[in-house]
This record gives structure tokens, C-alpha cells and sequence, in this order.
């Protein structure tokens, strides 16, 4: 079956649609004293405030380590709605992108959930707009609505399901075996992944996450022929060329567990490159090495690292403990639709979980 996409309407000439309206800013860097001075003070503002850190693997290490030393988590965005969901803590603090915040104030309405700086967003999440994407929606009334993860509250409240990486293909497969017609959004290139592993009939919006859509298949294939023991762990966002040439293909979480599990000593990772801080500590002694991108010299907006997860840092993570701001709202209507496709994903992977061999210590679900 030929997949197929809608074409929004704001495309750059790549097809793709466009963030142009996108900006990101940086932190600034931080001397060594300032960077313990800061950690020191995030702790202590953590345990004044009964908060928890909730932090995503692709966001700077120094939070990642500051989340698992304060009785938080580092996870993929799945865990990192279980986890804000079931922790007893009154505030919730997301260090990552403004749907993971919108996402756990979805699940915890009761509870104050804090980011470092709103304005992190997601290209997946902005080349989706609500207004577009019901209009998409209503013209195909026949299909599931199926929305990854990185979309807004308000695309959420549209779907009848929500997924992640590490979950969307035993979901749509479970769709398919039971006949259904699927309506994907926003990542083509997860899409058709899915739609070649399951066979479903899927209609998909035609986004893409800029970070992973710079890899390169023929720079692979050539960093391939310099380390031929190497196992490729390619994400599903990425390109297909790219997909094609993969030992593993999967979540981050899942990507994590290949390299904890696996018996080679190099692995070439096409992912955004915050992972890699997380690999290490689990798997010291192993050699990792990125997978290429367009290149800083070339058409690369990314270079392999989110541009948005890159605005969550020590100083304004301090900074929004010390005010309560920002703070991550959604209005009550949306929350409830958007949580009904939000249950339905955690129920089905529970469900699957029992079933399955258990978790991988310091990781996650894969």
C-alpha cells in the first residue's frame, strides 16, 4: 500500500511543514562554580517546594543527573507520563519540550506543573496546528485517530488515540488486526514505518522532527564502511534510507537498552545526541559514535540535538522554582477530551506490560 499525506499548507520547499516561526534561544554557559552553585540551590528549592524533576534524555546532562540525584527521572516522554502521573509530589517540574508539560498537566489537573522556559517547543508539535489538523480529521470520519506524542493538548483532544515511539506500533498493529482505518499525525517518516511493519491502511499528515530528519543515509552508509562491527540504532523518525541500514530500530529508551544488552563494542547512534549522556553511564566502556548529519556547514538546523530541548538549563530551572512561573495551563475542556486518547495509550501499554519480561534497571520501558 502507497502511503499517503496531507499536504500542509505551510511546506518549506522540501515538502516538509515549515517552522520558520521557530526560534530557540540557549542558556549561556556556565563556569564550573556557577554550575555546582546552581545544582546546590535546584536541590534545595526541589525539597522546599515538595517538587520532583522530570527530565527527557535529550536535555543537558548536568539535568539529567540532577533529576536522578533529587528522586526523579530521566525517560523517554511514555515514562515520563507514567512517572508525573503516579509521584506523590505537588509540583512537577519538565525538562524538556512545552506538549511533555501540557502532557503531565493533562494527567495531574490537581498538580503545579513548571517548566524552565514555555517557549521550548517542538517543530513535530508546530507544523501540526489544531485549527488544520480538525479540518484534516472531520474530511475522514471513518478512520482512528492516531496523534504522536508530539503534538499539542489541543491536537490530543482531537484523536481517539495518543502514542509514543515506544508503543505506536503495537498499538496501530493492534488497530489493524481489528480493521481499522488509521488517521496519523504529525511524523511522516514514524508513519511510514509503522505503516510498512503493520500493513494498516494509514492517511498521514506530512511533518517531520528537524533533528532527526537530517540524517543522512549515504553519510551512514559511508561512516558504516569505517566501523563494519558497529550496530546502527536509528530512531524511527529518521529517514528511511537510514531506517533501511539499522541493527535496531526504536524509542530512546529502547535504543538505551540495545546498547546496555548488546555484546558490540561500537555502536553508531542516529538520534538527537542528548542520548548520549545516559549511554555512557549505563554503558561505560562502550564506544558511541553519531550518526551524520547535513553538517554545521551545510543545511543542518539541528546538528543532531533539539534546539529546543537545548533552552532547559540550571539557571532557569532555578528560576522558575524560585518564582512558580512558568507554569504550564490547559484549559479544562481540552484536557478532558485530550486525556480520554492519553488513558487509552497508558491502559493499553499496562496491559501489555504485565505480559512482558519487566523493565531494564535505570532505563524504562523500551
Amino acid at each position: 500500500m502507497d502511503t499517503q499525506l496531507f499536504d500542509y499548507t505551510k511546506q518549506d520547499a522540501s515538502g516538509t511543514c515549515s517552522t520558520a516561526h521557530a526560534w530557540a534561544k540557549q542558556p549561556a554557559p556556565l563556569t564550573p562554580v556557577q554550575r555546582t552553585a546552581l545544582a546546590e540551590r535546584a536541590k534545595a528549592l526541589l525539597k522546599k517546594h515538595n517538587a520532583v524533576l522530570v527530565a527527557h534524555y535529550y536535555v543537558d546532562g548536568v539535568l539529567q543527573d540532577l533529576a536522578l540525584e533529587t528522586g526523579g527521572i530521566v525517560s523517554d516522554s511514555l515514562e515520563m507520563a507514567r512517572f508525573g502521573r503516579d509521584h506523590a509530589a505537588q509540583t512537577l517540574v519538565v525538562a524538556g519540550v512545552r506538549f511533555m508539560g501540557e502532557t503531565a498537566k493533562i494527567l495531574s489537573p490537581e498538580k503545579r506543573v513548571l517548566m524552565p522556559d514555555l517557549d521550548a517547543t517542538c517543530s513535530l508539535d508546530l507544523g501540526c496546528p489544531a485549527d488544520d489538523f480538525a479540518a484534516f480529521c472531520d474530511a475522514h470520519p471513518d478512520r482512528q485517530v492516531v496523534v504522536y506524542a508530539n503534538t499539542s493538548a489541543a491536537v490530543k483532544a482531537r484523536a481517539d488515540w495518543m502514542v509514543t515511539s515506544s508503543c505506536a506500533l503495537e498499538i496501530v498493529s493492534d488497530l489493524h488486526a481489528k480493521g481499522q482505518k488509521i488517521l496519523w499525525a504529525p511524523d511522516r517518516h514514524l508513519g511510514r514505518y509503522i505503516q510498512e511493519q503493520t500493513g494498516a491502511d494509514m492517511l498521514m499528515w506530512n511533518g517531520a522532527c528537524i533533528v532527526h530528519d537530517e540524517f543522512k543515509g549515504l553519510e551512514l552508509e559511508l561512516l558504516r564502511e569505517q566501523h563494519p562491527n558497529a550496530q546502527i540504532l536509528v530512531h524511527p523518525e529518521s529517514p528511511k534510507s537510514v531506517v533501511d541500514m539499522a541493527h535496531v530500530v526504536g524509542s530512546t529508551s529502547a535504543l538505551i537498552k540495545a546498547v546496555v544488552d548488546g555484546t558490540a563494542q561500537e555502536y553508531i547512534v542516529a538520534t538527537d545526541n542528548g542520548i548520549l549522556h545516559r549511554m555512557r553511564q549505563l554503558a561505560p566502556g562502550k564506544t558511541l559514535i553519531e550518526a551524520p548529519t547535513a553538517g554545521n556547514s551545510a543545511t543542518c538546523k539541528s546538528c543532531a540535538h533539539c534546539p529546543w530541548m537545548a533552552m532547559n538549563g540550571l539557571a532557569n530551572l532555578v528560576e522558575c522554582l524560585e518564582s512558580g512561573e512558568p507554569q504550564i495551563h490547559v484549559d479544562e475542556p481540552t484536557r478532558v477530551k485530550a486525556q480520554l486518547c492519553i488513558n487509552r495509550m497508558l491502559d493499553f501499554t499496562a496491559a501489555r506490560k504485565k505480559a512482558a519480561s519487566g523493565m531494564t534497571p535505570g532505563i524504562g520501558a523500551a
